[in-house]
């Protein structure tokens, strides 16, 4: 299997977190608000699409932190796992040895599988990274015929400021795209969107009080649709490949 490393994206940037961490910043002595952020895309995940029994593609898995933990709760058939970023993988092959698990360093947008080779692709907080998010939808769609997708959501104004101000986020090239955007990008390679909804309140990297105050209101904000709309921290989709 060969592995193809993007010469546009500049991974260093993810290459030096894991390697002065140990994993990512956010999985590794996480705080408590990345503790709640990540819980809550992963019960998310695992509330909308059962995943037992089924071969698992995972784009963008860093050190492999939530593979495992979609692995263990999910029980899924087999999980591989790809990231551009070496010395994340490197690191998630250290920690993660089962051979029902399988870590590859790859490009997203030039998936080294062939067609059909899965049954669903598992995207989480990784287009938003990506310079053609289009075409990693694409290939995804190619590889399995349904894809769980979780994005920041583009219609926080928050989340918009953030992205400007924060070193963290400009460093590492983060920008968020709404549904709309997504739902298009979908369409074009041959999907339609069966599932849509706005989820989380909490956000990584802010005071333990704070996160745990957004933590309690979480569900009310959940449920409103307005607010949820323009205040909740992510949009998940579910995709089909079109008949």
């Amino acid at each position: 299997m060969r592995e193809k490393i993007s010469v546009k994206f500049d991974v260093s940037v993810f290459d030096r977190d894991a390697m002065g961490h140990g994993g990512y910043l956010y999985t590794t002595n996480a705080s408590l608000s990345s503790q709640y952020a990540n819980k809550r895309l992963s019960d998310i995940a695992l509330a909308i699409v059962n995943f037992k029994g089924k071969r698992i593609l995972e784009l963008g898995c860093g050190d492999g932190t939530y593979t495992k933990e979609l692995f263990d709760r999910g029980e899924p058939l087999s999980i591989s796992a790809i990231d551009l970023s070496k010395k994340a993988i490197e690191i998630a092959r250290e920690k993660y040895s089962d051979e029902r698990i399988t870590f590859v360093i790859g490009n997203a947008d030039s998936l080294p599988y062939a067609d059909d080779s899965f049954d669903l692709v598992h995207i989480r907080g990784v287009l938003h990274h990506m310079d053609n998010p289009a075409l990693a939808l694409k290939e995804a769609l190619r590889v399995a015929a349904a894809v769980l997708l979780i994005e920041p959501n583009g219609y926080n104004p928050g989340l918009k400021v953030i992205e400007k101000l924060s070193r963290y986020h400009r460093e590492h090239q983060e920008k968020s795209y709404t549904s709309y955007q997504m739902r298009n990008w979908i369409r074009n390679a041959g999907g339609e969107v069966t599932y849509e909804r706005f989820a989380g309140f909490v956000p990584m990297f802010c005071p333990d009080r704070i996160a745990q105050v957004m933590k309690a209101v979480e569900p009310v904000v959940e449920r409103i649709p307005l607010l949820s709309f323009l205040a909740c921290a992510v949009v998940v989709l579910v995709a089909k490949r079109s008949a």
